[in-house]
């Protein structure tokens, strides 16, 4: 059998996106291991067991779907859509965890709908978009699309999990961005964002919001289209007082860390610090596997999920982190590469939201790990323990490589 033969068979479209997806899964148990060998006893060790079989799991379900036709998945849409709500519902009604209330359970075993919502919404999301005669011009022609988000996210943020919340709307920005979205649109569709994080500094909010008016002005933005942006600008500097009162306390500790951490060093900012301290220790080749010191005495919390990445910078060092970071950087490349070649609009736009969901979660876990960004408890792709998130992102895998596989035999 020859190899173009063999590669058909197996229906893979791009051997080296699988390649590098399964070599940080993989590292991932690795670490999850080296996460558990700690000094003190703690719920964690043996926990990589658990990580290794989901991964077994998740490979079996990957090659499940690599068998199913693009044009299935695009008629399924709709309906993964209202299960992935339903998922969401039920998590409100029946669900269990330590914080966000974001788990469904069967006695040992969970899942978190919210997951697989992500994976549903990016096929929604693909199936609207693609079905457009044209790109969307104004904001007027993104309401649709927002309301598919919003949907959801509203759904994940009474849990509350805002982390998991922000990745939906990098998925809505990204889908828009994708379909054509002019890019002085974008600008106006970001603006009320923009504004929410100005807030908290009311000179600084006052110069944005100057610059706004004058941009709607250089623009020739529609009067209503105008007027709309104005008011939702001004609703977010309004209301940001009150919707920091409204969150959770461990929420504004996690944003008050992260604006100054050395203020709390024992209490909020105490996460943040401990892993620029682990990061920082391990030099260029670290400490050795398993002998990362922040890690075996139990200072750097949550190591086998959220503070993954740092006990790979405290054990293996710089050289470690930066082959993470090219293996991954390698993985989403190639995948934006598929989603520009695909010819097929819906198959593109899936592609492509698949990229973003990867890549909002390494920004957002990295960037939480070197004090860049707030801590939201976002695991590292492929990379951290978490059993749901590791099978949705095989099932994300298998599409893109069922698409590449199709692009390749229609080449």
């Amino acid at each position: 059998m020859t190899a173009a033969r063999r590669e058909s068979s197996l229906g893979m479209g791009d051997w080296l996106i699988f390649g590098g997806a399964v070599a940080l899964a993989l590292f991932g148990v690795a670490m999850i291991y080296s996460a558990g060998e700690l000094d003190v006893p703690s719920s964690v060790t043996g926990i990589w067991q658990k990580q290794a079989v989901w991964l077994v799991i998740s490979l079996v379900v990957f090659f499940a779907v690599l068998r199913v036709d693009v044009r299935w998945l695009e008629w399924v849409a709709p309906l993964a859509y209202v299960l992935g709500i339903f998922g969401l519902v039920v998590v409100l009604v029946a669900g269990a965890g330590d914080g966000p209330r974001s788990w469904i359970r069967f006695g040992s075993v969970g899942f978190q709908p919210s997951e697989f919502a992500k994976i549903a919404t990016i096929l929604m999301l693909a199936r609207l978009l693609s079905g457009r005669k044209s790109s969307p011009q104004h904001l007027w022609d993104t309401l649709p699309y927002v309301g598919v988000v919003l949907l959801p996210m509203a759904l994940i943020v009474l849990q509350p999990d805002l982390g998991t919340a922000s990745v939906f709307m990098a998925l809505l920005v990204a889908a828009l961005f994708w379909a054509g979205l002019p890019a002085s649109q974008m600008v106006l569709f970001l603006s009320p964002f923009l504004s929410l994080a100005f807030a908290f500094s009311t000179p600084l909010w006052g110069v944005w919001f100057l610059l706004l008016v004058g941009f709607l002005y250089w623009t020739r933005a529609f009067l209503g289209e105008s007027l709309a942006i104005i008011a939702v600008n001004l609703a977010m500097g309004v209301l940001v007082r009150p919707a920091w009162g409204s969150l959770a306390t461990y929420q504004r500790q996690r944003i008050l860390a992260f604006l100054q951490p050395e203020a709390d060093p024992q209490g909020a900012g105490w996460h943040l610090m401990q892993s620029q301290v682990a990061i920082g220790s391990g030099g260029w080749l670290g400490k050795g596997f398993t002998l990362g010191t922040q890690k075996r005495l139990a200072f750097l919390p949550e190591q086998h999920t959220d503070f993954i990445f740092a006990v790979v910078g405290e054990e293996i060092g710089f050289v470690g982190i930066l082959l993470v970071l090219i293996v991954l950087s390698v993985v989403l490349w190639r995948v934006v590469r598929i989603a520009e070649r695909a010819p097929d609009p819906f198959a593109s736009m899936v592609v492509f939201g698949i990229f973003a969901f990867w890549f909002a979660h390494a920004v957002a876990n990295i960037g939480m790990t070197v004090g860049l960004l707030p801590i939201t408890g976002l695991p590292l792709t492929f990379l951290s323990y978490g059993g749901s998130f590791l099978l949705v992102s095989f099932i994300s895998l298998a599409i893109v490589q069922r698409i590449a596989s199709e692009l390749k035999r229609g080449a």
